[in-house]
This record gives C-alpha cells, sequence and structure tokens, in this order.
C-alpha cells in the first residue's frame, strides 16, 4: 500500500497561484487550520477558495491571498461575522460567489459526479439568481418546468482535518457532523487531509470503527500528522473550540496593524511554538465542546 504520509510544507508546496481550494468544516468547526498557516507562511496568492467559511476565510483574506471567494457564510458562530472576511469583502477586495448552504452542497455533488450541474428548486424567486448571474436556469424535459441549474464546484485541491488517520490514507471522523468533508474530498483532484491521530490501519478493522470512514483512501492524496491542526476551531469529540483565542483574534481586526500583530505571535512561527503560545496542547484537549 502506498505510504500517503507528508509535511504540511509538502502538501503546500503541492499548491499552485490561481488554483481553486476546497476547505472543509464548518465556520469554527474542524478547520485545517495547521494547513492554513501553512499556506499563510507561503507565497501562495490569486486563490479561489471554496469554504463554508470561518477563520479559515478571514486569515487568507487579510494575507491577501484570495482572488475570489465561493461562499455561503462566514462566521465565527458566537461572533456572527468573520471581521477580516468583512472588511475584504465591504472594501471589494475580493470577487464573490454568494450561494446558500443548500446550493453549496449540490455544487459540490455535481463535481464529486462529474456531471456539469445539478438540477434544483434551491434558490428560485430568490435573490441568489439576481447577484449570480453566471448561474442559469434549465427546461425540463419531462414537466416543461424551469429549474435552477446549479453549477459544479470542481476544486483542483480540498484540505480537511479529521480525527483519525493511517498512512494509506483511510480518514475517520466521529465527531456528530460530518459536515461537508466528503463532498469536498469527491469535488477534488486532490485531498489533502491533516489529522489529530495517525493510526495503525488495523484499527479500523475493530468493532465498528469503519462506520466513521466517509471516503475511499484512494480520495485521499496526503496525509499529515498534525495534533491539535483544527485549532482554534473545534475537533468534537476531541475539543471544543477556543473562545479566548476567537476573541483575541477578533479584537486584532480593530487595532491598527492588527493583523501583522496576530502575524507575528501566531503565524511566523513553527507548528510546535504555535501550540506552546496557545497553552498546549493538553489545554487544548480541556476547550469544552459547544452544546446547542
Amino acid at each position: 500500500m502506498a505510504d500517503k504520509r507528508m509535511s504540511a510544507a509538502h502538501v503546500v508546496a503541492q499548491l499552485k497561484d490561481g488554483m481553486t481550494l476546497g476547505i472543509g468544516g464548518w465556520g469554527p468547526r474542524r478547520k485545517p487550520m495547521a494547513l492554513v498557516r501553512e499556506i499563510l507562511r507561503s507565497p501562495l496568492k490569486d486563490l479561489t477558495i471554496v469554504s463554508y467559511g470561518g477563520a479559515d476565510v478571514g486569515m487568507l483574506c487579510a494575507a491577501g491571498k484570495v482572488k475570489k471567494l465561493v461562499f455561503a457564510f462566514v462566521s465565527l458562530d458566537f461572533i456572527p461575522l468573520e471581521p477580516y472576511f468583512r472588511m475584504a469583502r465591504q472594501s471589494g477586495a475580493i470577487e464573490v460567489m454568494e450561494i446558500d448552504e443548500g446550493l453549496f452542497m449540490l455544487g459540490l455533488k455535481a463535481a464529486g459526479m462529474r456531471v456539469p450541474f445539478i438540477p434544483t428548486r434551491v434558490g428560485l424567486g430568490t435573490d441568489v439568481l439576481k447577484h449570480n448571474p453566471s448561474i442559469q436556469l434549465v427546461d425540463s424535459p419531462y414537466d416543461g418546468k424551469h429549474w435552477l441549474a446549479m453549477p459544479a464546484l470542481p476544486l483542483d485541491a480540498a484540505l480537511l482535518h479529521v480525527d483519525r488517520a493511517d498512512a494509506r490514507g483511510v480518514c475517520q471522523v466521529k465527531g456528530p457532523d460530518l459536515y461537508m468533508d466528503d463532498l469536498f474530498a469527491r469535488a477534488a483532484k486532490h485531498t489533502y487531509v491533516s489529522c489529530d491521530e495517525l493510526v495503525d490501519g488495523s484499527v479500523f478493522a475493530q468493532g465498528d470503527e469503519a462506520r466513521y470512514v466517509f471516503w475511499e483512501r484512494a480520495q485521499t492524496t496526503g496525509v499529515v500528522h498534525l495534533p491539535c491542526g483544527a485549532h482554534p476551531s473545534s475537533c468534537a469529540p476531541l475539543h471544543g473550540f477556543d473562545v479566548k483565542h476567537f476573541k483575541e483574534y477578533v479584537a486584532s481586526a480593530k487595532e491598527p496593524g492588527g493583523w501583522q500583530g496576530y502575524y507575528d505571535k501566531y503565524v511566523s512561527c513553527s507548528e510546535a511554538e504555535y501550540l506552546a503560545r496557545v497553552g498546549g496542547e493538553a489545554a487544548v484537549r480541556q476547550l469544552p465542546l459547544p452544546v446547542f
């Protein structure tokens, strides 16, 4: 079996300017933030980002990495609007394709199915069409009605974070919600996954462990062992999101030179140094899971 282990630096070395990157997770939940930080340290630019966004989008916008954003929302949840995304959006610094959560999901599904679009009623009669003139209507050959044709959202690469993985690229998510990570994996030419735990493949043959594997290992291009690699977002059931850190991050957006200050403290360092600066692995593991 192929050994797909690699470093975060090796992952980012595979990415090129102008690529379309999908980032898994959901707002402040299970984002591949260590891989995002590696992109922030790199010279990559002119990226199209496809994301149910959180701080991943905000940080990439703040660093000037984003040319276009395809999104359904960009939120830190308990902080409704991500501040650096808001600045980029309001200033017109980025191109956008703003759609709702359902259309976003269908776009990923279409890409994974290798079809150009999926017809749907979602979005009909809304301003989604007004603000996205590239989205077309199609005539049904069966009932003569108009349907919205949600175009596929093919990805050059997807970045995901999971609880566990093995060297072959088998990935496991035991949190209560997979979000759309399996769709990102199937929509992408290449899928790079960071994991909290790197385990032997025999683990997945035990008990009901295989129930928590949601895409085929053939979809996984590379695996990076990065404990707490989702921080400051959550990674249920291992830890919750870091409210204190997010508040510090949001406060930086209101300060002159705030992004540079945040970057110097938390990005311009190794991941080991980052983890130490946020309190260490033991402290991250103690972050309480959100209750809804």
